[in-house]
């Protein structure tokens, strides 16, 4: 007897529907997986066989063949060992797959069935192919229950889906969640009132914060980089609906989000080590790539300390998908795009020792060391990144005094006003203005136009520059409430663009 159901497998953020065939013929009883198994499908052959044993279910005592159509795909993972016994015991009672519903599921010796990654990419992809219904892991129905239109049975035990397709029992389905956006903020971490001084560096924070620029602070050690850039988050609005489920489908993927509670609100903080591999931080491994830190920070920050000793390959590969807000990676498995569109921010010293201009403190580098070490920031790599600022120690008679400066969540209401007038205006952050819509959403005063063009072409800055320079304009404007761009704003937004970072 024959019987077919339906699944799927992952290729990156989109899925590729799998037709799962059992027949049960007339033979010498043994078991054939075929259809480009990776080995992870192979071994189900024996999670399947004990399952279906376990749960109180006849296994086939004749020639059982199992067929993974379409035959030319590679098909990985785990997820496909529930509708490989679920087509296995259809067949041996003599029933058909039900129509338009997709199985995914990894099972336990026992039977249980078990979380599988991806669950609400598959879910999202299985919807738009058409299927009505999808069986998936109790631990995952939530998941999948942020698909509006898709009926979600969860799934905790081989035996009890058996029942559900035979009529004997029932499985209620898991009701459509309907998200409703939390704008409440949790206990901030890292406080802009707790930096003492560093006015320079807290502006760019807040500019960076307000249009998506990308930032890159540059001092000696102890002078407050890293606690500026963790104070970054505390003072951006949550994610947006959109937004939150872009991220969770990455999270997803990759195994990351917490159960029950498939949608988070907080935007993405990542800061990896300096030893991390291209793979780390761009995607990648054998097969189809997976999502590296880049695509694990989208819609958020992506944290660099210590941006020199990172390797330079892996810094050069950030060139593109800072350019583009997405990176595609190629693979034997095939090519994946995944979404990149975070906030860059950036630590550095000047020199290997960190005191390099230093008032107090002696530099002990050469100038053939100091330019080498600062020439593994290629210029490429510098041209991309709108805020470049430079960081220095405060004294230790401030440290210990009251710090005067503007609590987060005085700025962040700053940011949200001016992100609402680029949203209102653009329907994006200034740091996405393509140069057409620049020219005229980012209008300037007939002075300010030619102090930007002077400038820019005495400063040699590239065409990036000069855009990017003008976008930073835009914003500064924003965070004042103006329509027209002033002189003091692309002053400003030059500075950033001019400063030394070794200085």
């Amino acid at each position: 007897m024959l019987a077919t159901v339906d699944s799927c497998v992952l290729a990156g953020l989109e899925a590729r529907r799998v037709e799962v065939q059992a027949d049960s013929a007339n033979g010498e009883t043994k078991f054939f997986l075929v259809g480009l198994a990776a080995t992870s499908v192979k071994e189900a052959r024996e999670r399947v066989r004990s399952a279906i044993k376990n749960s109180g279910l006849d296994f086939p005592r004749k020639r059982l063949t199992v067929n993974l159509a379409p035959a030319e795909m590679r098909k990985e993972g785990s997820g496909l060992d529930l509708p490989i016994a679920i087509a296995i015991a259809l067949a041996e009672v003599g029933k058909r797959g039900p129509a338009r519903s997709a199985f995914l599921g990894e099972l336990a010796l026992d039977g249980a069935i078990r979380h599988v990654d991806g669950v609400l990419v598959a879910a999202r992809c299985l919807k738009k192919l058409g299927f009505d219904r999808v069986f998936v892991p109790a631990a995952d129905a939530s998941e999948a229950a942020l698909i509006e239109g898709l009926e979600v049975i969860p799934c905790e035990h081989l035996a009890g889906v058996f029942a559900h397709l035979v009529g004997s029992a029932q499985i209620t389905p898991t009701p459509f969640t309907n998200v409703v956006v939390d704008e409440t903020t949790g206990v901030l971490e890292n406080d802009l009132a707790e930096v003492h001084g560093q006015e320079e560096a807290r502006r760019a924070i807040e500019v960076a914060a307000a249009g998506g620029h990308h930032l890159l602070l540059s001092g000696p050690p102890g002078s407050g980089k890293t606690m500026l850039a963790r104070c970054l988050p505390g003072i951006l609005p949550p994610l947006e609906l959109a937004e939150a489920f872009e991220v969770a489908q990455v999270r997803s993927l990759l195994g990351d989000l917490a159960p029950g509670r498939p949608l988070d609100w907080t935007r993405p903080f990542r800061a990896p080590h300096h030893g991390v591999s291209m793979a780390g931080l761009i995607g990648g491994g054998s097969g189809v790539a997976m999502p590296g830190e880049i695509s694990r920070a989208n819609h958020g920050v992506l944290f660099l300390d210590e941006l020199a000793e990172f390797q330079a390959p892996v810094l050069q590969a950030l060139r593109q998908p800072l350019e583009t807000g997405r990176v595609t990676i190629t693979r034997s498995g095939g090519t994946v795009t995944y979404p990149a569109r975070f906030t860059l921010v950036a630590a550095t010293n000047p020199c290997p020792c960190g005191w390099l201009g230093d008032p107090v403190r002696t530099c002990r580098c050469t100038q053939a060391v100091v330019d080498g070490y600062q020439r593994r920031l290629s210029g490429p790599l510098l041209d991309r990144i709108d805020l470049q600022v430079g960081v220095r120690r405060v004294p230790l008679t401030e440290l210990a005094a009251e710090p005067r400066g503007e609590p987060s969540q005085v700025v962040r209401e700053r940011v949200l006003a001016a992100r609402a007038r680029q949203q209102a205006r653009q329907g994006c952050l200034n740091a996405q203005l393509k140069p057409s819509r620049l020219r005229h959403l980012a209008a300037m005063e007939a002075g300010s136009k030619r102090t930007l063009e002077r400038w820019s072409e005495q400063k040699g800055l590239t065409a990036r520059g000069f855009h990017r320079a003008w976008r930073v304009a835009r914003t500064a404007a924003d965070l004042e409430g103006t329509e027209l761009i002033a002189d003091r704003h692309v002053l400003e937004a030059l500075g950033y663009r001019l400063h030394d970072v070794a200085a």
